[in-house]
């Protein structure tokens, strides 16, 4: 998709001056048309160049004293989203999605990689066991993301340009039906009490909380937020963060009341995905501009840190220990491994000859990272334990938001497979 200009400059203040008036009036005058203290919501405040971020990032994200409930002018973001299915292990929000935790609502399904094809408007399924492709279909127009329903019954493919869903049995690995008519579909969240399925309408700016199943629209946000794409949600529910990679600025949103609680700018960025750490304390953003990891203390929406990784610093997939975070740098085929409990690189894999890591997940187990290659036409898959290539398949053009499936957890927060 093209991408949308973000305004960054404003309007110069207009000198008033009222000729022959008392020094009341003038003092009345001033106060009436000086600029407002606080950002308008259409113009960011102006970044400084990207060189001068880099030089001086805060570098510890430890030492950002994390305090409940979340300093705003929204009250009840400390408070837990009711309805969302308890977190077991506080201390690790993916604790229920381990190496072959599988629901019994998955299990039985075939072990299977759905590959959606931006430039072919098509989905590849390839079996893992084989490394082969079993088949390819037609989806809808400029397909972005396979992504599993909250119940983790249905996977839906996000057709961007034809407005559309297109919902694929996991059982059958084929279309389950014909396409669900949604607005602008670039990618797919669902709460985390599963009431609603969010579509993100990057293009409109907008995000559409609809129902999970019949995908009728019940309430639509507009975001002053060019580019919004990835999402995640806080451990307690009670609101989600939003990535806007045009505008270099990220929003949190109230999930209690539907509205929108703040914007966070990042400066010259253009962030990508974004994955809470176990503890729940901190937010990874991955930034294209800079190469690198922001991270963002989750209790105060404040930056805590930066990590550079790599060009183009895309995907970020926590492992299934929760352990370490996998981050895809598109620029120069490598990902970069991270140590949630030190938040510092513990290894670099790079794919021999290039490429361009871009989205994916892990294999039930975790032994094997599956990603696409969206500029090679390809599909890697790679070894976590060696973090050498095992694989690389040719599928059709532009491969982007390819979804493992089944996976661990009890439910599904959408995207490529986020799962708690």
């Amino acid at each position: 998709m093209s991408k949308v200009g973000w305004p960054t400059g404003r309007r110069a203040n207009r000198l008033v001056w009222f000729c022959g008036a008392a020094l009341a009036v003038v003092v009345v005058g001033v106060v009436i048309f000086r600029p407002a203290s606080h950002t308008p919501a259409s113009a960011p405040a102006p970044t400084p160049h990207p060189s001068s971020v880099r030089e001086s990032p805060v570098r510890s994200a430890s030492s950002t004293a994390v305090t409940w409930p979340v300093a705003g002018p929204v009250a009840d973001l400390s408070v837990a989203l009711p309805g969302m299915p308890p977190v077991p292990d506080p201390a690790n929000i993916y604790a229920d999605a381990g190496a072959n935790m599988l629901s019994p609502v998955v299990r039985g399904v075939p072990y299977r990689i759905y590959v959606p094809e931006s430039g072919g408007s098509t989905v590849t399924v390839i079996n893992p066991a084989t490394l082969r492709v079993i088949r390819t279909y037609r989806s809808g127009l400029n397909p972005q993301h396979v992504v599993p329903g909250y119940d983790l019954r249905t996977l839906y493919v996000t057709n961007d340009l034809s407005n559309s869903l297109t919902p694929i049995n996991p059982r059958t690995g084929r279309p389950a039906g014909p396409n669900i008519a949604v607005d602008d579909p670039y990618n797919m969240y669902f709460t985390p009490d599963g009431r609603y399925a969010i579509v993100v309408a990057e293009a409109r700016q907008n995000l559409d909380f609809r129902d999970p199943h019949t995908f009728a629209l019940r309430h639509r946000i507009h975001v002053n937020c060019a580019g919004v794409d990835h999402i995640d949600f806080a451990a307690t529910g009670a609101y989600l963060i939003a990535t806007c990679e045009f505008s270099g600025r990220m929003v949190r949103v109230d999930l209690h009341t539907l509205k929108v609680a703040g914007y966070l700018n990042l400066p010259g960025s253009a962030p990508q995905d974004i994955k809470l750490d176990p503890a729940g304390r901190i937010f990874y953003v991955a930034d294209k501009n800079h190469g690198g990891v922001w991270l963002v203390n989750a209790a105060t929406f404040r930056l805590a840190g930066f990590i550079p990784t790599g060009p183009d610093a895309h995907g970020l997939y926590p492992s299934r220990d929760a352990r370490l975070l996998y981050v895809t740098n598109r620029g120069n085929g490598s990902i970069t491994v991270i140590s949630f409990a030190t938040s510092k690189i513990v290894t670099t894999w790079r794919i021999p000859g290039g490429g361009s890591p871009d989205m994916g997940n892990l294999s039930p187990d975790g032994t094997v990272f599956w990603v696409s290659g969206r500029y090679n036409n390809v599909v890697y898959a790679i070894s976590t334990a060696t973090g050498h290539l095992l694989a690389k398949i040719p599928v059709g053009p532009q491969p982007h938001g390819l979804c493992v499936w089944p996976q661990p957890g009890r439910y599904s927060l959408g995207h490529t497979g986020v799962t708690r």
